[in-house]
C-alpha cells in the first residue's frame, strides 16, 4: 500500500510537472494478478485496483490501516471497468458486469475477487455498518447534464449517495460523456468539505484527458491516460477535458454526502 501525504495550496506555485504527478496522479491502478492500493491522507481515503487475471485475489488487512481485516473500520465502494467478474464477500457471491457498483459495509471480513473484472476500489473510514448492495449499470439515480453546444453533454449515474445505496461517507458513481463531448464538468468547482478522486477509463489509446487542478488564481493540469486516477484535495478545483469522449468513476468522502455541495469556479475567474 503506497502512502501519499496531504498537501496544501501553498505547494502548487513552485511545483514541477513531476511534483504534481507524484502527489496527485496514480498512474498504475490496474496490474494483472495484483491488488494495487494508495492511501492518501486527504480524508484517509484508500483507492486502487484489483485484476485477478485468472487467479482469485483476497483483500486483507494492511499495516498502514492498523486492522486485522480491511473493512474492520472502513467501508468500500467497488466499480468494475473490465469484463464480468465476481466479488465474494463473507460467502455472498456478487456477479459484477462492467459499469456495476458494489458497496461493502464495515465489518465485512472476507473479500475475494475473481473472473475477468478490473475492479476499482474506493474506501473511507466508517463509524457504523450499512448493508452491502449491488447496483447494475443504469439502475442508480441517472442525471442527464450539460449541453452539446458546450461540449459537456454527459450521463451521470449516482450509485452510492444520500438517496441511493447508504454509506457512512462514500459518494460514488460513473459518468459517461456523449460522443462529441469532452468536458466532464464546467464550470470547475471545489468541495471544501470533501476529497474527490477520479478514475478515467474508456480513454482511447491515442487520447488523453487534461485534468485541471489547483486554486482559481493558480491553476495547473495533469495529462491523464486510460485507467489512471487523480486525487483531488478538498481545496483544489477540478474539471477536465479530453481529446475525445471518455468515462470516469467519481468518488468522494469527507464532511458530508450532499452531491450538490460545491463551490463553482467561474471560467472568467480562472488564472
Amino acid at each position: 500500500m503506497e502512502q501519499r501525504y496531504a498537501t496544501n495550496p501553498e505547494q502548487i506555485p513552485g511545483a514541477t510537472t513531476a511534483d504534481l504527478r507524484d502527489r496527485y496522479l496514480v498512474p498504475e491502478v490496474f496490474v494483472p494478478g495484483e491488488i494495487r492500493l494508495v492511501y492518501t491522507h486527504h480524508d484517509r481515503i484508500v483507492l486502487g485496483g484489483v485484476v485477478p487475471a485468472g487467479s482469485p485475489l483476497e483483500l486483507t488487512g494492511y499495516p498502514e490501516i492498523r486492522s486485522d481485516f480491511f473493512l474492520e473500520h472502513r467501508e468500500l465502494g467497488i466499480v468494475n471497468i473490465g469484463g464480468t467478474g465476481t466479488v465474494t464477500a463473507d460467502a455472498q457471491v456478487y456477479t459484477i458486469v462492467k459499469g456495476a457498483c458494489l458497496y461493502l459495509g464495515r465489518g465485512t471480513r472476507s473479500i475475494v475477487f475473481d473472473g475477468d473484472g478490473q475492479f476499482y476500489l474506493f474506501s473511507a473510514p466508517a463509524h457504523t455498518s450499512y448493508p452491502s448492495a449491488l447496483v447494475a449499470p443504469g439502475e442508480g439515480t441517472v442525471r442527464e447534464l450539460g449541453d452539446q453546444l458546450t461540449s459537456n453533454r454527459r450521463t451521470l449515474n449516482q450509485y452510492i449517495h444520500e438517496n441511493g445505496v447508504k454509506s457512512c461517507q462514500i459518494v460514488m458513481g460513473v459518468t459517461q460523456l456523449h460522443p462529441g463531448s469532452m468536458w466532464n464538468t464546467m464550470p470547475a468547482h471545489t468541495h471544501d468539505r470533501r476529497t474527490e478522486c477520479y478514475l478515467y477509463f474508456d480513454v482511447a489509446e491515442d487520447a488523453r484527458v487534461i485534468h485541471l487542478l489547483g486554486e482559481r488564481e493558480e491553476t495547473r493540469h495533469l495529462v491523464v491516460a486510460d485507467r489512471q486516477a487523480v486525487i483531488s484535495p478538498s481545496w483544489s478545483l477540478h474539471s477536465g477535458v479530453g481529446t475525445a469522449a471518455y468515462s470516469f468513476v467519481w468518488a468522494m468522502a469527507g464532511e458530508n454526502q450532499a452531491f450538490d455541495d460545491m463551490d463553482a469556479a467561474l471560467v472568467t475567474d480562472l488564472r
